[in-house]
């Protein structure tokens, strides 16, 4: 016996509170500020996003290798810390993906890179910021700029409604997403 659970009504954002979103970002170019601004432009998820390192980036291609993902498991070996950060292949295969960088995020991360190698936030080969950070300041961010609240996964809905209504080629977009 299968029971049907409800639909959860998806977010997206308005062009409006998308508007005022990437206003206020582009105010505060900071790690956590950046991770939201390329979700927006590219559809990333949080743990790919907090996955990415420079090396994904070609700028001369205009394209993002996306083949990792971050997260945060239980650790049942070790008795101090109850869980621990690990990068592990995408969702699926289908994830592993190169993707498109509009040219606005082409000049957004040109000017933000410090590094050749590291993780593309924290421009550091050892620090990384985790997704559950990314999501937490996300949260904030929505309430600075008195946006109703949303999960992470919004922006990947939002990103992937915009496509759509310029006429986007939704198999184009599927192999994105």
């Amino acid at each position: 016996v299968q029971i049907k659970q409800a639909q959860k009504q998806m977010r997206v954002f308005s062009k409006t509170e998308q508007d005022r979103l990437l206003e206020y970002l582009s105010s505060e170019m900071n790690p956590c500020n950046i991770g939201i601004i390329i979700c927006l432009f590219t559809g990333l998820r949080v743990g790919e996003v907090c996955a990415l390192r420079w090396e994904d980036i070609s700028f001369g291609e205009r394209t993002m290798y996306v083949h990792q993902t971050m997260q945060r498991i239980q650790d049942k070996s070790n008795s101090e810390k109850k869980t621990k950060i690990v990068l592990t292949n995408p969702k699926s295969v289908c994830s592993i993906r190169t993707i498109p960088i509009p040219e606005p995020l082409i000049t957004i991360l040109a000017n933000y890179k410090t590094s050749p190698h590291g993780y593309l936030l924290t421009n550091s080969e050892s620090n990384f910021i985790e997704p559950r950070t990314m999501q937490n300041r996300f949260k904030t961010v929505l309430k600075k700029c008195e946006i109703e609240s949303a999960n992470f996964h919004a922006l990947r809905h939002t990103f992937a409604t915009r496509c759509v209504e310029l006429g986007f080629d939704v198999k184009s977009l599927s192999e994105i997403l």
